[in-house]
């Protein structure tokens, strides 16, 4: 089932790999990571067993501050966040939140329109590099 406004990438690589060129491509288009959360050791530390599951929260105060002086609840989804995670199957996905519904969550107006196609087009590409095979 499909969650309103995520996005979820086949990735051809393991969780690790899939993470690996996540941030790798990230840091090689300027943006700062924030965060990496490792849900899976989390779990564990807790005696809980949870497939592989991280989170990376990254962004670019050049393109998230303008929307925020504009709107300042969209704080609350930016940075931008992705997950990368396996299936039952053993299937590693990458997810992340399509910009254009965080665009309509907040009631983003024309003026911010050029950020969100900026930020939908950068994540498309990242997402593509870091869950496809060259």
């Amino acid at each position: 089932m499909a969650a309103d406004g995520l996005i979820t990438l086949r990735s051809a690589f393991g969780p690790q790999e899939t993470m690996t060129r996540l941030e790798a491509e990230l840091r090689a288009r300027g943006m700062m990571v924030f965060a990496h959360i490792d849900h899976a050791a989390g779990a564990a530390a807790v005696d809980l067993r949870l497939r592989p599951t991280d989170l990376l929260v990254f962004g670019n105060a050049k393109g998230g501050t303008p929307l925020m002086q504009a709107l300042q609840t969209i704080g609350i989804d930016l940075p931008l966040k992705a997950l990368v995670w396996q299936d039952a199957a053993g299937i590693t996905w990458l997810s992340y939140n399509d910009p254009h519904w965080i665009a309509k969550r907040h009631g983003v107006d024309d003026a911010g329109k050029a950020t969100i196609e900026a930020m939908s087009g950068a994540l498309k590409a990242i997402a593509g590099k870091a869950t496809t095979a060259p």
